[in-house]
């Protein structure tokens, strides 16, 4: 499993019941996790005494129960600052658990040791973005939502990085991803962090177990001629580890030869010293993974 145990300003303080209880900065939340199926005794007084708790209703979907918590808020991982707000369906606006990828591919770019084009799809609010870009890479930011990309400028201003190499496209990653390869552009890393289900700005519906492997054989003929890096995530329990590593080999190692490795991403539990799982990641690399 890879462990994004580098926070200061974020932590899973302790999980129990279908919930998590986490530390953002100066505030704490409860929030639904699906994971969580364990029940253990809640004697940590952030239980009792949240900023803010996120309660599932058996209808679906939910909603915020808030204690004294600022509207907006920000919170710092390295170099990097990223503005967080509660909004529908739990989130905060960033996946902590995503900076274990963060380092990774930080790593490669930095150590590249030449310009290094880095296509970032489903790209949220930008923490992989501002990632790549903060060591050193030119980044395309695609996002079907309008707000998100917005909200992802905002992250790069807070980071000190409105004047990074950064396109911010608003567009359906797929008919963007078709375009791209008319154009014969060309990037030397990937980053795609696709939803379970979605909608792109035209009502085109996304299921990941059906159109996962089609973008990454699209995604595979923008590869460079000499690539870094091709990062794949996965929140759908369906999609084990091993199906990430079998789609990279078939569709990328196959023609570049470099290394594949798929794990589990986790986040460490401060109480019980205990790992919470937070999806999968499959990562292929010109060099050893």
């Amino acid at each position: 499993m890879w462990i994004a145990d580098g926070w200061k300003d974020y932590e899973v303080i302790d999980c129990s019941e279908g919930e998590k209880l986490e530390r953002w900065g100066n505030y704490t939340l409860v929030r639904p996790d699906p994971q969580v199926i364990w029940s253990t005794p809640k004697t940590e007084k952030g239980w009792k005494h949240r900023n803010g708790h996120y309660h599932r209703s058996a209808k679906g979907g939910g909603e915020w129960e808030f204690f004294d918590l600022p509207q907006q808020w920000s919170i710092q991982y390295k170099e990097l600052t990223f503005q967080l707000k509660p909004f529908s369906f739990k989130h905060t606006g960033l996946f902590p658990e995503q900076a274990a990828n963060w380092d990774w591919f930080g790593s490669k770019i930095r150590e590249a040791g030449r310009p290094v084009r880095v296509l970032n799809l489903f790209a949220y609010t930008g923490g992989a973005t501002l990632a790549a870009a903060a060591a050193g890479a030119s980044v395309t930011h695609v996002d079907a939502s309008k707000g998100m990309v917005g909200w992802a400028r905002e992250n790069a201003r807070s980071s000190g990085l409105e004047s990074a190499p950064i396109r911010w496209i608003v567009d359906d990653c797929v008919k963007f991803v078709e375009r791209e390869i008319r154009r014969g552009n060309h990037y030397d890393g990937i980053i795609m962090d696709p939803p379970s289900y979605g909608r792109g700005p035209k009502g085109e519906i996304w299921k990941i177990e059906e159109s996962i492997h089609p973008l990454v054989r699209l995604c595979a003929q923008l590869l460079s001629d000499d690539p870094l890096f091709y990062l794949i995530n996965s929140y759908t329990t369906g999609l084990a580890p091993a199906v990430l590593t079998y789609m990279l080999s078939i569709e990328v190692a196959s023609k570049h030869g470099g290394f594949v490795q798929s794990e589990e991403v986790g986040l460490p539990v401060t109480r019980t010293g205990l790992v919470l799982p937070c999806g999968a990641s499959g990562r292929w690399s010109s060099t050893p993974v």
